[in-house]
């Protein structure tokens, strides 16, 4: 990128060598994330110029000395927040996210801490599993958050890359999933994907009153916020006693949202922001993914010279599920 807001720009760099606990990564895949599109209209600082993506996906073509678990061959999944291993979220474990302040997976080779690379579950195609970084793992960690298991009630807004990963995440916990959307087409989606319940927010705008009697009277366990200030007040009320609302998107713009205070209090709502998730969640997310065979949602495929299409999809909201990109 040759500065915030301009266009991509191909650049040729030698391939590095892997130096200890270090793999080299042959990159074939990345998506488009809305966090990218933020990123190349350069809202978020940072030195320019950077190579941009968060995801990438591709096989490892070389280690460094003291690598262990992985070897020459494995295919490989990118990490959000490399330096988050594990637990809960500190300063220094967020401080680096590949293609914000350093490059990021959109080139050929990419060379990455060996500790931070995920194993491919073995179902998914490289389009795929490059799916899975940011959106995947923003999903599992709110449903963590949310402790979401078999019996409970899910809703989460939209048709995008979490909102579906959550849809099927929950539906695998065996959780009665319920979808927001204001396309009847893109709910149509939903359904097929194993939606319980669906809402079309235009035609019921008071689609918390919805949920509540759906839930007949109690509300959700968790709702994957994902509008934010246009969004955040209804999902507070949407929630059951103790329930969990987890904030993960700010589609509505990144201004205050307000909220009914006596109700979040009153019904112990309990407010949580998700920025993604440690490399732990990503490689627990895998795990399930593998284990339940999910497969994501792509409704779009660029190549990684196309990206203007791909950020003119995402801004006029064509897509469903994800946008991926292949790296040739």
């Amino acid at each position: 990128m040759d500065g915030p807001g301009r266009a991509l720009r191909l650049d040729t760099r030698p391939i590095p060598e892997p130096g200890p606990g270090e793999a080299l990564v042959r990159v074939r895949a990345s998506s488009m994330n809305y966090h990218d599109l933020v990123n190349l209209m350069g809202l978020i600082n940072g030195p320019w110029p950077r190579v941009p993506m968060t995801d990438g996906a591709g096989e490892i073509v070389a280690v460094g000395p003291g690598v262990e678990g992985l070897a020459v061959g494995d295919r490989v999944i990118s990490s959000f927040h490399p330096r988050w291993r594990d637990g809960r979220p500190t300063p220094s474990g967020k401080r680096e996210t590949p293609g914000d302040r350093s490059d990021g997976w959109l080139q050929q080779y990419r060379l990455e801490a060996a500790d931070s690379l995920i194993p491919t579950p073995g179902h998914l195609s490289d389009a795929e599993a490059g799916t899975l970084t940011c959106a995947g793992t923003t999903a599992w960690s709110a449903l963590e958050e949310g402790g979401v298991g078999a019996g409970d009630v899910v809703v989460t807004q939209g048709t995008g890359g979490v909102s579906l990963f959550a849809l099927q995440l929950a539906r695998a916990r065996g959780a009665t999933v319920i979808l927001t959307s204001s396309s009847d087409e893109k709910l149509a989606v939903g359904r097929s994907l194993g939606a319980d319940h669906l809402i079309n927010y235009r035609t019921t705008p008071d689609w918390d009153r919805e949920v509540r009697a759906i839930t007949e009277g109690r509300g959700a366990d968790l709702v994957v916020d994902i509008g934010g200030a246009d969004t955040l007040a209804r999902s507070v009320r949407a929630a059951r006693m103790d329930g969990t609302v987890a904030i993960v998107g700010v589609l509505g713009g990144f201004g205050d949202a307000p909220i009914p205070v006596s109700t979040a209090m009153l019904q112990n709502v309990h407010l949580v922001g998700i920025t993604v998730g440690s490399v732990r969640a990503h490689r627990d997310l895998c795990q399930a993914v593998a284990q339940a065979g999910c497969t994501p949602h792509v409704s779009h495929h660029f190549a990684w010279d196309d990206i203007p299409e791909a950020v003119r999809v995402m801004q006029a909201n064509e897509h469903i599920g994800k946008i991926a990109v292949t790296i040739p």
